[in-house]
């Protein structure tokens, strides 16, 4: 076999290889993002999938040891969802979570029906609106 074929089969397994990974890499961390509505409909596949599940946090934040644990709510017109959540993260909590913040938690939906966050992102809207300029008269 000359040196062309072989160099060309190393090739080709190199970049098997490589597109293998980063297909198994991006499938594994993939999450998807889900109202509270939509993870309730999802029924047994929101056991299994990492999700991103958004809402506002409704009252406060608890410690138990190094878990926290939160409520979010989704108010939609003539009625509101809530979702308890436990968060179990390595991070600490963001200092905006609060009651009314808004927050996505990522991880799975337990058999409990609680939600077991191992992420978390909190953001107070307020802060972090653009000033609106100054109106002269």
């Amino acid at each position: 076999m000359n040196s062309y074929v072989k160099f060309g089969l190393l090739s080709a397994a190199v970049v098997g290889s490589l597109t293998w990974l980063a297909v198994g890499g991006i499938s594994d961390t993939k999450t998807y993002y889900k109202t509270i509505k939509e993870l309730d409909q999802m029924g047994d596949q929101a056991k299994v999938k990492r999700i991103r599940v958004g809402g506002d946090v409704d009252g406060n934040v608890t410690y138990q040891g190094h878990d926290a644990y939160f409520t979010l709510v989704q108010k939609e017109p003539g009625t509101e969802l809530h979702l308890k959540v436990v968060y179990s993260g390595v991070d600490p909590l963001p200092d905006t979570m609060k009651a009314g913040a808004q927050a996505l938690a990522e991880g799975k939906l337990g058999s409990d029906n609680v939600f077991h966050a191992t992420k978390i992102q909190a953001k107070c809207a307020s802060k972090y609106e653009a000033k609106l300029p100054a109106v002269k008269g």
